[in-house]
């Protein structure tokens, strides 16, 4: 950031008073501009242990298979993002369960939640983010073509059984990654 977007005066990167962090800091009009994680949310939807699944056709990792998931919006809760989610990439309308997982990724400040999700009905397509949605049993799961650690992650805790909520972070120095246990 160079200019303030309130006054446009330039701005510099500081440690504001009382504060412990450094921020874009406007001297000119005193505006601190914050800058936080940004909150991804999804569903892992399921119908007959079956798992529902989507090819991305958007980058980063178009091609990649992933769960339906995407940023939140303002004046959302996480379960209706993840629902909205989860209608526009695979127009799929699962009922949503419990809170399953919960990832904080902190070099790309991000935090990845994930609800279970009932599918009534074997209802899908793929929407405009996706190239294809399929189910998949958890043996035909295409670990090597899974798009994002945090997918990869829930998938394999689902899969042994672990009831959730699971809360971890994954950090770049780590060992995760798709296709790996």
């Amino acid at each position: 950031m160079k200019y303030c977007s309130n006054c446009r005066a330039e701005v510099t990167f500081d440690i504001p008073d009382g504060d412990n962090r450094h921020r874009h800091i406007c001297h000119s009009c005193d505006t601190i501009f914050y800058e936080n994680p940004r909150i991804v949310a999804g569903t892992l939807p399921v119908f007959d242990g079956r798992i529902l699944l989507c090819k991305r056709a958007i980058s980063p990792r178009k091609g990649f298979w992933t769960l339906p998931a995407g940023f939140m919006e303002n004046g959302e809760s996480t379960e209706q993002a993840a629902l909205r989610e989860t209608w526009e990439e695979a127009a799929a309308r699962p009922a949503l369960g419990s809170l399953y997982s919960m990832i904080t990724v902190p070099h790309i400040n991000q935090v990845h939640i994930f609800f279970l999700a009932d599918m009534p009905a074997p209802e899908f397509a793929a929407g405009p983010e996706s190239l294809e949605v399929a189910l998949f049993t958890p043996a035909k799961i295409p670990w090597e073509e899974i798009a994002f650690p945090t997918v990869s992650e829930t998938l394999r805790r689902f899969i042994a059984g672990a009831s959730g909520p699971h809360v971890f972070d994954i950090r770049p120095d780590q060992a995760l990654h798709a296709g790996s246990d």
